[in-house]
C-alpha cells in the first residue's frame, strides 16, 4: 500500500482508516482514531488469548520483533528500546533515573507540554536546579537558543523534538552534536514526530514516544530508547519480576538487571496494546516515513494560506520545511475560538482546542497522510 493508493482509492481509505466515514478527522497531535489494522490485530490477540495463557498466546519473539521495529522506525537497536507504555512514565523514568548531584541544573521549556516539564521539576528536591529556557516566541526553540544557555554544570537538557502548539520542529541534529560534545545529556520528547517525520535517535541520549498519536497506534503503547553506552548510567527507578533476575520466581540478594533495555521494563507488558503497536508500526514502515514528511508538508502547505486568507494568524507560517510540521495552529483577535471550534464539531470536523500561558485559545489542525484535499477544502469552507 502507498500514500497515493490510499488517496486515489477512496474504498481503500474507509476500509483502512473507518473515521473517514462520517467525519474529517485533524486531530492527530492529540489521539488519533485507530486504522483498521490495528484494531483487527488487538481483537485477533485477545481472541487468542481467551483460549490460554494471555503471555504465552502473544510470546517473547513477537515483543523482540516490537523492539526490532521501533529501532528501525527512529534509527536504534532493538536492545535500546523499552516497552514502557505513556510517554510520561518514560520521561519520569529518565528524570527519576538519571544521576544528578546537588548543585548540576537541567534545562527545560515551561510551555512544553506538562509531560515533559514536570518529572524534571521534581528535581528541585533533589537539589538540583531547573533552569527555564528563555525563547522569543511560543515553542520556536533554535540551536542558538540551546547551545547559548547551557554551561559547566548542565546535566541534562530536556526538549520536545516538535512543539505541541506552535508545530515548531527542533534542529536535532545540530543540538545533539552540540550537546554531545560538551557531555550534556539530551532527553527528548519524541511524541509529535515519531510516526510523521524521521526522528533519529543517533542526535539524543534518551527518547520517549506513545504509539497513540502520529504513529496510529493505542494509548499506552509507547516506548524508551536509551542509548546502549548509558543504560549502565541511568538506573531502573522500578524493580519487578521482569527487569531483575529472579530465577524460577525466586527473589536473589542481589538486584541484577538485563544487559539491554529489558532492565526499564519492570512487570508484565501491555500485550493488547502492544499487539496494536506492531500493525500500526508495520502500516509506516510500508509506507515510509519520508513520504509521510512530504506528504504532511505538502498538505501544511495547502491549509496555511488557506487560513491566512480567512484573516487568521497562523503559528509559525512561515516556518522553513527543516522546522515545519502537520501542527497547524491559528487565531483571530476578536474571534471567540472555542465557539469556532464548537462550529467545527458539529459539522464533524474533529479538530483541537489549545491555549497558550496568557490564556489565548487557539484551533489547531493536525492531519495525517491518508486525511484528503477534499476534506482540508471542507474545513476551509466551514471557516
Amino acid at each position: 500500500m502507498t500514500i497515493a493508493e490510499v488517496l486515489g482509492d477512496e474504498e481503500m481509505r474507509r476500509r483502512e482508516f473507518p473515521v473517514v466515514a462520517d467525519r474529517v478527522y485533524l486531530a492527530h497531535a492529540g489521539v488519533c482514531p485507530l486504522p483498521s489494522r490495528v484494531s483487527d490485530a488487538m481483537r485477533r490477540y485477545a481472541e487468542t488469548a481467551t483460549l490460554q495463557d494471555q503471555e504465552e498466546a502473544f510470546g517473547p519473539g513477537r515483543l523482540r520483533g516490537i523492539r526490532a521495529r521501533i529501532g528501525q522506525l527512529v534509527g536504534a537497536m532493538a536492545e535500546e528500546i523499552a516497552l514502557v507504555g505513556p510517554t510520561s512514565l518514560a520521561l519520569s523514568y529518565v528524570a527519576a533515573g538519571v544521576p544528578l548531584r546537588k548543585g548540576d541544573n537541567v534545562l527545560i521549556y515551561h510551555d512544553d507540554y506538562p509531560s515533559n516539564v514536570y518529572p524534571w521539576m521534581a528535581l528541585a528536591e533533589r537539589g538540583v536546579q531547573v533552569r527555564l529556557m528563555n525563547i522569543r516566541s511560543l515553542g520556536r526553540i533554535r540551536a542558538i537558543d540551546v547551545t547559548g544557555q547551557v554551561d559547566e554544570q548542565t546535566r541534562l537538557v530536556a526538549l520536545a523534538s516538535c512543539h505541541f502548539i506552535s508545530g515548531w520542529r527542533l534542529d536535532l541534529e545540530t543540538i545533539g552534536r552540540h550537546l554531545r560534545q560538551r557531555g550534556i545529556l539530551f532527553c527528548l520528547d519524541g511524541i509529535q514526530t515519531v510516526g510523521a517525520f524521521p526522528t533519529p535517535a543517533a542526535h539524543c541520549d534518551f527518547m520517549a514516544a506513545d504509539a497513540h498519536k502520529w504513529m496510529l497506534g493505542p494509548c499506552a503503547a509507547g516506548f524508551l530508547y536509551v542509548r546502549k553506552e548509558l543504560q549502565e548510567r541511568l538506573r531502573p527507578p522500578v524493580f519487578g519480576w521482569h527487569n531483575v533476575r529472579c530465577p524460577n520466581f525466586v527473589a536473589q540478594d542481589e538486584l541484577t538487571f538485563p544487559p539491554d533495555s529489558r532492565r526499564y521494563e519492570a512487570g508484565t507488558a501491555n500485550l493488547v496494546g502492544l499487539a496494536g503497536l506492531g500493525a500500526a508500526l508495520d502500516l509506516l514502515l510500508e509506507l515510509g516515513i519520508d513520504g509521510i514528511a512530504a506528504e504532511l508538508l505538502r498538505k501544511r502547505a495547502r491549509i496555511v494560506p488557506a487560513l491566512q486568507e480567512r484573516g487568521f494568524t497562523v503559528l509559525e507560517a512561515d516556518a522553513p520545511p527543516a522546522h515545519a510540521s502537520a501542527i497547524v495552529t491559528f487565531f483571530r483577535p476578536g474571534t471567540d475560538m472555542s465557539a469556532l471550534h464548537r462550529k467545527l464539531t458539529e459539522a464533524g470536523v474533529v479538530t483541537s482546542l489549545r491555549a497558550d500561558r496568557s490564556g489565548q485559545r487557539y484551533v489547531r489542525l493536525s492531519p495525517h497522510f491518508y486525511n484528503t484535499d477534499e476534506e482540508l477544502d471542507r474545513t476551509m469552507k466551514l471557516l
